[in-house]
Parts: C-alpha cells; structure tokens; sequence
C-alpha cells in the first residue's frame, strides 16, 4: 500500500496533491454528498464498459483515474482483476 509517507520518501509523488486528495477520501464514497451524481451514473458506466469489452470476469484492468475508485470496485465486483 502506498502512503503519503512513503510515496513521499521515494520522491516521486507531490505531497500537496497527496495531501489534497488524501482530505477528500472520506467524500468519495458519501452516496447522497457531493459525489452523488458519480456514484448514479457509475451503472452506466459499468455497463458500458460490459458491452464494449466483454464480461469482466478474470480480466485484469488498469483503472486510472475514474473517481475515488468508485468504478473499479464495481469492475472488481464484476470479477476484474
């Protein structure tokens, strides 16, 4: 797992930005706050991902930067890797 502590040791992260998403984590997975509209459509997004690449299952996927990580835990749900 990285930390800000060690990303920051190993000079290869800022730790502004670590420090500026680090404080909004807890937002992320609030489904009536601010992300609300994020977690409504994440179906969709699911969904299309399904019809354009397939069924998920055993397929291993690199997720970047898709919001809080809220699409790949429902891509692992599916049975990504």
């Amino acid at each position: 797992m990285i930390t800000v502590e060690s990303a920051t040791r190993a000079n290869n992260a800022d730790p502004t930005e670590l420090d500026k998403f680090s404080a909004l984590a807890a937002h992320w997975w609030d489904l009536q706050g601010e992300f609300k509209p994020l977690h409504a459509i994440n179906p969709l997004r699911l969904a299309w991902l399904v019809e354009t690449a397939g069924q998920l299952q055993g397929k291993k996927i690199l997720d970047v930067g898709c919001g809080g990580g809220i699409l790949a835990e429902s891509m692992a749900a599916a049975g990504a890797e």
